[in-house]
Parts: structure tokens; C-alpha cells; sequence
């Protein structure tokens, strides 16, 4: 790939600075190091103990001062090693012993709904891998189902969603939970397989996350403007926000170290990137004014999303893809699929998720920022490789089941997953409000190219322009009735979102107001909103902290809140105390393609007009694509935490 070369050439010219830097200057570089120490422990009360992070970082600079033509030459590293135990005190949960046998739910169907002749089957509950629907054998016998036991067996696994709803009336998948070197079903290469040994020390990888920033830092004048690069691993943070991104998209995201509730800051993975920035200074009616360029000189990486079995998995999305990835590789149960109410196995190379495919193509940013009349300014455009993954399907050849036949189906559940390229055009300002005595944020994003799910299109993805906006108010009052020298923080955002091309339409069910069936399309909001509130106030001259951070998605009902008390008990200890806790309406329904007739006449429902035509109908249920419709805070509901952190700090 591309950065295997680079990085060599990279690193030997970071070393080659330091060595020519130190050899000009004939003097020791000004070096200022610091580290810290810390344990971060999560209880969780359905699963007992979530997290055991111990972890050892260590930050520094040397500045070599002036060198040469460059007026400033330093060097910044940051370094940082982590050992998760909940990977051994909790691995029943989390661990290699993690998961069990499952049994499926199915409804049952009334008599004729599997066929001609077919009894009626009662509601039951189905052992993986021993439905009644399957291949040679089974009492409804099926061409192709293939369905292997020994090699898939019924062990190691969880119910897809199980931690938010009950099974339900809708699609039932289970998905392996153990690490990969333990259980190397539905690991998907390259992407999410990670073994024990990741999990537990998740920087000492292939990537060499331990190694979270290294960079050279320079200045070249050029007349009364400068010429800023800074060239290495770095995080480039072009945006304002907190929780939620709009502008600050250079970086991919680790949401796997504590789903979106952990600082920016500690979960951005950083990249090896070039930096450069022409600052000008004061130029015309602009008080300060630079423009900047960023090129990813790395490989792609996505967004660590959790993979299925460990204790974040933001949206549950990496179960669900486990839970396809070995429908494809080995088969699998699915609950309530035939007839909308059966349990049915399924062979290999028949439905599922194939692989995922990691582009490999430059990614750049620019960006003019500035200082106009007090408010700050800044205009953006960034192209760059989407870190979330879409799903398409209608893409390769998959096997019939009913007929044992392989060819390219429209609406079937197969899929590749793809990363598309995404043209990023936004701006920001950032202004203080004498009215209101608050500083206020503004960020606004459109993007081309960001592809959703789509249960009606035979791709069963579809492509929209989206607008993403922010707003924040940030102040800082003394609260009536509160005993304290210092004001208290308030800082307030609310983030919006709106799809230019979303697709939503009335489905054969949801039109005749059928129970069990939604309208089909995009289940992602057309519009929606999340607020959120911070409110720190400090005691004891700064020594006692007591916060609460707020979050609360709209469309979904889902809230989020997290209350902490920090005690600084001298400059190198700090202790907080916290939780995490989510309340609303939890899980929801939608369009989960059983009804999409790839198969007709033999997958067709009495609602399908032309038994032979491919499309939904609707029947709906929580998995796999009501996640989209909860978003991450209702995903997470049952996930309830108290959480302690003690650092030292040296």
C-alpha cells in the first residue's frame, strides 16, 4: 500500500531534522516532558464490570529554536500504552469465554404460508442452526440451505440487540462474541478482527497506535508572512464542537474506548499528514489571516465502530456485521424470516456480508481562516474517504436457496461494505456577544457523496447531499443559591441534521395500516437535532468539580446524562467520581427487507401484487435497521454506568 514506503521516508526525515537540527544549533534541544498514570474503571448493571483501562502516557517537546532558514524547529511526541482487564476479570462477558448457546424466536405462521400443504407452525423458540426450515433433513427441506453445525456451531454467541429489546416480532440473528484468535467467525479482515491481545492492549497493533502523535514543527518567514508545516502523526482538529463532529472530519474516531463519551481528543486516531500553513498575520481588514493545506499521507482507516462481543460497539453496528459476515462465510439461524414468522437456516454464499473494501485514495483538506471585525472566520473543503461504512448490495452473485441457482439478486441481503468519497464544503465563525456576555460557535457542513441504507432500492443503499449545522453558546455565571468564589461553566449546542435526498414512501403494509409493518427507505431521520448541555462549577478554589454533561436526541426521545464530581487532591492526583446514565424510548422498528421478495415467487407475500417482482412490502422489525432511527444514545439505553478515574500525573 501506498504508506508503506512513506512512512520509511517519513520517519527518516523526522530523524534526519532532529540530527541536523541538533548538529546546527551545537546545543541540547529545550525539552519539556510530562506524563500521567491512570486506572479507568466502569461498572455496568447488567454485565457487572465494562472497563479495567490502565493506561501509561507520555508527552513531551523538544524545541530546537531557530535552525537554519527556519525561525522555529521542534519535534512533539506523544505516546501512550493501555491494558484493558475487563478482558480477563470480566471474560465471561467480554473475554474468550464470552456468549452461550441461543435459541431464535419465530411467531409461527398459519397453515399454507410456507406452501402448499404446509401445516401451520405454533410460535417457538429454535436452537441455532436446528430450524425446522432448512436443508436435507429438516422437516421443510430446502435445495441449498447447507447449513454446517460442526463447523457453526451453537456456542460463543449472543442475540443481536438482546442488551435493548426482546426478540420481537421482527429479523433474529445471533453473532460470535469472542476475540478472533478465539472464535474467528464473522471477523472481517482487515476491518473488525481484532484478536485478544488487541482488545487488551488496543495501541500495539499493526498500526502502531502506541505511538498516538509524532510530528516536526516548523517556520519558515517569508517576508512578513510565515510558512507553518507541521509534518508526521498528528490529529488536525478543524472544528469547535464536542461529542459530535461537523468540520473536525480528518481524522477517523475510536469509538470502541467508550462510544462517543470520551474526549475528542483521546479517541481521534491520529494520521501521518503534512500540515502547511501560510500565516499572513494582519492583512487588510483581517486582524490575523492564514490558509491552510492538509494532505493524509496514511492508509485509509474507518472509524473503530466496536467490534461484536466487546463492551462499546457504537450503534451495536459491529454485532450486526459479525452476525452477517458469518451468514456469508458459514451460514446462519435467522428467527422469524420465512413466512415472516419462522426460524430458517441458511447456507453459505446466500445472504450476508462478503468483505469489506478499503479504499486506497489521497485524501486533502483546505482551509482559510481568519479574524474580521473581532469574529473569527473560516472556510473549508475537504475530500476525503467517508470513515463510517455503507452497505451495498445488488453487486456480486449469491446462491438461491429455494433453487440451488447463483446470480447477481436485486434487493437481497448481501452485501460489500464500501467507503465512499465524500466532498466536504463548510465554514465556521466564532464571535463573543456583549448582549449575552457569551462566546458563541457556528459551524455549517455540506457534503456530497455520503451513502444511507435504502430498503427501496434494489442496491438497498442510496446516495444524499447532506447538511450538518452547529451552534454553541458558551458562558460563564455565578448560579443563585450555590456557595462559590468562581462562576460556573454553561456551555450549550445544538446539532442538526438534513438530508437533501432522503427517500421514505408508503410500503404495500404500512399503506393499508397493517400492525408489524412501517414505510420503507431511508430509515435515517430526514431531519433530526441533539442538544446538549454542560454545566461545571468548581469549588474549593478549584479543587472539587462537580459537572453534568446532557445530550438529548429528538427524533429518537433518547437522553443522555453525565454527572461527575473531580477532586484534585494535589498537582500530580486527580480523582472523579462519575455516571452515565440513558432514559427514553429505546428501541424502534423499521423496514427490515424480509419482505423484499429476492427470491419470487417462492420469498413472495400476499402482498405482493406480482409474486415475481422484487421489492418490500414493509414487515418490519427492531434489527437490523432501527439502530438508524435510535441513534447512538437509544442504542446504548441499557447501558448504565458508574464510572471512577484516578490519574497521577508527573
Amino acid at each position: 500500500m501506498k504508506f508503506d514506503v512513506l512512512r520509511k521516508v517519513t520517519s527518516s526525515a523526522l530523524l534526519c531534522a532532529v540530527g541536523f537540527a541538533a548538529t546546527a544549533t551545537g546545543v541540547r534541544a529545550e525539552s519539556d516532558w510530562s506524563g500521567y498514570i491512570e486506572n479507568v474503571t466502569h461498572y455496568r448493571d447488567t454485565v457487572g464490570l465494562s472497563k479495567s483501562r490502565n493506561t501509561f502516557q507520555l508527552e513531551g517537546t523538544n524545541d530546537f529554536g531557530a535552525v537554519g532558514l527556519f525561525s522555529k524547529l521542534s519535534l512533539t511526541g506523544i505516546f501512550r500504552a493501555t491494558y484493558d482487564a475487563v478482558y480477563d476479570l470480566n471474560e465471561k462477558e467480554f473475554g474468550r469465554k464470552a456468549g452461550g448457546p441461543v435459541s431464535l424466536t419465530g411467531i409461527g405462521v398459519d397453515a399454507g404460508t410456507l406452501g402448499p400443504n404446509i401445516p401451520a407452525v405454533p410460535a417457538h423458540y429454535t436452537p441455532y442452526g436446528a430450524s425446522i426450515i432448512g436443508g436435507q433433513g429438516a422437516p421443510v427441506s430446502l435445495t441449498a440451505s447447507g447449513f454446517d453445525a460442526t463447523a457453526n456451531p451453537n456456542e460463543g454467541l449472543a442475540i443481536l440487540g438482546s442488551q435493548l429489546h426482546e426478540q420481537g416480532t421482527g429479523v433474529v440473528l445471533a453473532y460470535p462474541v469472542r476475540p478472533c484468535d478465539v472464535d474467528n467467525r464473522g471477523c472481517i479482515e482487515g476491518y473488525l478482527d481484532a484478536k485478544d491481545n488487541d482488545l487488551r492492549y488496543p495501541e500495539f497493533n499493526e498500526d502502531h497506535d502506541y505511538m498516538r502523535e509524532l510530528y516536526i514543527d516548523a517556520a519558515l518567514p517569508v517576508g512578513n508572512s510565515e510558512l507553518g508545516f507541521r509534518i508526521g502523526r498528528q490529529q488536525v482538529v478543524w472544528g469547535r464542537t464536542d461529542l459530535f463532529r461537523v468540520l473536525d472530519v480528518l481524522n477517523p474516531v475510536d469509538y470502541s474506548r467508550h462510544n462517543i463519551y470520551d474526549e475528542l481528543e483521546d479517541i481521534r486516531i491520529p494520521l501521518w499528514m503534512a500540515n502547511i500553513e501560510a500565516r499572513f498575520g494582519p492583512t487588510g481588514p483581517f486582524a490575523d489571516l492564514n490558509l491552510a493545506f492538509v494532505w493524509n499521507l496514511d492508509d485509509f482507516r474507518p472509524n473503530n465502530l466496536g467490534q461484536g462481543g466487546t463492551p462499546y460497539s457504537i450503534l451495536d453496528a459491529g454485532s450486526f456485521f459479525r452476525a452477517m459476515k458469518t451468514c456469508w462465510d458459514l451460514g446462519c439461524s435467522v428467527g422469524n424470516f420465512a413466512g415472516g414468522g419462522v426460524t430458517t437456516d441458511f447456507g453459505p454464499g446466500q445472504i450476508g456480508i462478503r468483505q469489506a473494501v478499503l479504499p486506497d485514495e489521497d485524501q486533502f483538506g483546505v482551509k482559510l481562516e481568519g479574524i474580521l471585525n473581532e469574529v473569527g472566520f473560516s472556510l473549508n473543503y475537504i475530500e476525503y474517504i467517508s470513515q463510517l461504512p455503507s452497505l451495498h448490495a445488488n453487486k456480486f452473485e449469491a446462491q438461491n436457496i429455494f433453487t440451488g441457482a447463483s446470480q447477481v439478486w436485486p434487493y437481497l441481503i448481501n452485501f460489500d461494505i464500501e467507503f465512499p468519497t465524500v466532498k466536504l464544503y463548510g465554514g465556521s465563525l466564532d464571535l463573543y456577544v456583549d448582549a449575552i456576555q457569551s462566546a458563541v460557535r457556528i459551524e455549517v457542513a455540506y457534503t456530497e457523496g455520503e451513502e444511507f441504507a435504502n430498503t427501496n432500492r434494489p442496491e438497498l443503499y442510496s446516495e444524499s447531499d447532506v447538511v450538518r449545522y452547529v451552534i454553541g453558546v458558551d458562558t460563564n455565571v455565578f448560579i443563585p443559591g450555590i456557595s462559590s468564589n468562581s462562576a460556573a461553566l454553561i456551555s450549550a449546542q445544538v446539532f442538526g441534521q438534513h438530508l437533501l435526498d432522503h427517500e421514505l414512501v408508503p410500503s404495500a403494509g404500512s399503506a393499508l395500516g397493517l400492525p408489524g409493518f412501517t414505510e420503507k427507505g431511508i430509515p435515517d431521520w430526514e431531519d433530526n437535532w441533539t442538544a446538549t448541555l454542560l454545566v461545571r462549577q468548581g469549588f474549593m478554589n478549584g479543587l472539587l468539580n462537580a459537572q453534568v454533561i446532557t445530550a438529548h436526541d429528538f427524533e429518537a426521545k433518547a437522553t443522555v446524562m453525565a454527572p461527575s464530581i473531580e477532586y484534585l487532591a494535589s498537582d500530580n492526583w486527580k480523582f472523579v467520581l462519575g455516571a452515565n446514565f440513558k432514559f427514553g424510548d429505546g428501541a424502534q422498528q423499521f423496514d427490515d427487507c424480509r419482505s423484499c421478495n429476492p427470491w419470487g415467487p417462492y420469498t413472495a407475500s400476499p402482498l405482493h401484487a406480482d409474486p415475481t417482482a422484487p421489492g418490500s412490502v414493509g414487515l418490519a422489525g427492531f434489527e437490523p435497521l432501527g439502530r438508524f432511527r435510535q441513534g447512538p444514545i437509544a442504542t446504548a439505553m441499557e447501558e448504565n454506568e458508574i464510572q471512577l478515574t484516578v490519574r497521577y500525573r508527573f
